[in-house]
């Protein structure tokens, strides 16, 4: 009994260590990379317009990249996948119905964000509520400003 407690804590231990998160992160070139850790990373472009990245801001344009969660497995399993999934296409450890739940979502939220900016941009005019529940018309300045995040917003949404 204690050898098959021990052989399972083997098991348990070995496959929680082979678990690993993939993140991605895009360069100043527009170039999307692929990593499996979270420690920084700087890019730039130097004079001489190539493309460089490193751990350390080693150049007086670097700016830190944002990574952004791609999905639980290895490099090596994502980088065997196509460029972009197609729709349906599901990410590593996802299944096909997590993937169309996500894709459900995203076709509600671009729904969801072209029905706002159209209210936006069909609207007399744009007003914020302040703290004690008084509208606050923005100006005309403000509204176009506040249309064009919204804007932003929905591309975002859309894509």
């Amino acid at each position: 009994m204690k050898q098959i407690f021990a052989i399972l804590v083997f098991v348990i231990g070995f496959t929680g260590l082979a678990k690993a998160d993939v993140w991605s992160w895009v360069d100043a070139s527009g170039k999307t990379h692929f990593v499996d850790t979270m420690k920084s990373i700087f890019t730039w472009v130097d004079e001489a317009g190539n493309v460089h990245y490193s751990d350390m801001p080693q150049h007086k344009d670097a700016v830190p990249v944002e990574l952004v969660w791609v999905s639980s497995g290895t490099l090596d399993n994502l980088q065997a996948r196509n460029d972009e999934p197609e729709p349906g296409d599901t990410y590593l450890g996802e299944s096909s119905d997590e993937r169309a739940e996500k894709e459900q979502a995203d076709a509600y939220y671009c729904k969801r964000a072209n029905e706002i900016y159209d209210s936006y941009v069909s609207a007399p005019s744009l007003y914020r509520t302040n703290d004690s529940g008084e509208r606050e018309y923005l100006s005309k300045e403000d509204a176009a400003k506040t249309i064009a995040e919204m804007r932003k917003q929905r591309d975002e949404r859309c894509r």
